[in-house]
């Protein structure tokens, strides 16, 4: 299933319009030296052709090339831009499944699905009673089973057994790894301990 891009905010739309406009606007300017280069051509004979003439001409290929680059560039670097936009929400789709995934494993309550949510985003014992309207005592003890539960002693160990599955295999030493290998487990490492 492929996810549709993040819409583009309007600060974005803004800086790829002045970009489309700076491009159009050297081809355009490209396209008037262009002419005066061939007026000056039709005027002279090319025997008789000028060191200024010849400047003119190699600057007409210059900026019709710069520009060309600029919109090539342009376009490689909005094709990259949507695939780091399905990446990144296929990747927050797939943090939120296994979220799921542990929680139900786990067996909590809806309660402790919100505080432990809520913990994993940083929010502070005091910050959640404030947004979930019940004591710090409460969220402390909340916490505790969550952490029982899942098997771990803080927000941290928490946060590492959520996102263990998501960089399981990741290469930590900048070296490919042969991923069509399974018995290439040299640059994985497990975070992901299996639940209680």
């Amino acid at each position: 299933m492929k996810k549709q891009p993040m819409s583009e905010s309007k600060d974005a739309q803004l800086h790829r319009r002045l970009f489309l406009l700076a491009a159009f606007l050297q081809l355009g300017c490209a396209a008037i030296f262009f002419g005066d280069v061939v007026q000056d051509i039709r005027e002279l004979s090319a025997l008789t052709w000028s060191a200024h003439t010849w400047l003119e001409v190699a600057g007409v290929f210059a900026l019709g090339f710069g520009a060309g680059l600029s919109l090539w560039e342009y376009r490689r670097l909005l094709r990259r831009n949507t695939q780091v936009e399905l990446a990144l929400g296929t990747a927050s789709g797939a943090f939120q499944q296994t979220i799921e995934y542990h929680f139900d494993q786990w067996g909590l309550s809806p309660a402790e699905r919100d505080v432990a949510l809520l913990s994993v985003k940083g929010a502070t014992i005091p910050e959640i009673a404030r947004m979930r309207s019940t004591c710090e005592g409460t969220v402390k003890a909340q916490n505790a089973a969550i952490y029982r539960k899942a098997g771990v002693s803080s927000r941290a160990e928490l946060i590492t057994v959520l996102i263990g599955g998501l960089i399981e295999g990741v290469d930590i030493t900048g070296q490919k790894k042969n991923m069509s290998d399974p018995s290439d487990s040299s640059l994985t490492v497990p975070l992901n301990p299996p639940p209680p």
